[in-house]
């Protein structure tokens, strides 16, 4: 994780990006919707099933200014998602500020587990049960996202929802490896409990990024 972290970094001006795309938002609330993504570099929340592994080591990524993120965003997108890796690993406040000041929406994709900066229009947590979510991650929280790998993983939804607030849109989604198997589990289950929707990784279906 970054082995000499440079004081800008620490303020937020500069951040380790992975990658940068423009696509269709797969997941979620606004699956199917245009969207351009920032993944930024660096996690240790260590899920086993992530699929973006090689974002877990930020000395891996280049490190970009603020200023060269937001100019790259393409002028007619309306949402962009910053994600990871663990986007809360960083301070977020000058890339929301920027990224607002140029007319986008914000939205995030996290675990919840550090501190929240930044300022959000669209807060999506998936919580992990390895670093749990802080208590202002699950006040913030619009969309409650829980990744079903196995049976266990019912009984943490529940958890899990039973600390966001009332308004909070609560998603369970079939981790991709064990879709086949957990898919038709999460269909009965959302039968007999209504709160709960469905989120599908459409974007694997339909095949872009």
């Amino acid at each position: 994780m970054i082995k000499e972290i440079k004081k800008e970094i620490v303020a937020g001006e500069e951040l380790p990006v992975m990658e940068a795309f423009y696509t269709i938002q797969g997941e979620g609330m606004y699956q199917g919707v245009a969207a351009y993504f920032i993944r930024l570099g660096g996690c240790d929340v260590g899920c086993h099933w992530c699929d973006v592994k090689e974002s877990w080591n930020a000395d891996e990524h280049p490190v970009h200014t603020v200023n060269k993120l937001v100019s790259a965003v393409p002028t007619h997108v309306e949402m962009v998602v910053i994600t990871g890796g663990e986007p809360l690993t960083w301070n977020m406040d000058k890339l929301t500020k920027a990224l607002h000041e140029k007319g986008k929406r914000v939205h995030i994709e996290t675990s919840g587990a550090y501190k929240v900066t930044g300022q959000w229009d669209w807060f999506c947590l998936s919580p992990k049960k390895r670093k749990l979510p802080t208590e202002k991650s699950y006040a913030l929280a619009n969309e409650l996202k829980v990744i079903i790998y196995n049976k266990n993983d019912f009984v943490f939804a529940e958890e899990q929802a039973a600390k966001v607030g009332p308004d909070c849109m609560l998603l369970m989604q079939p981790e991709w490896s064990k879709r086949d198997v957990m898919t038709p589990l999460i269909v009965d289950y959302v039968k007999k409990n209504t709160k709960w929707r469905i989120s599908l990784q459409t974007h694997k279906y339909i095949d872009v990024p």
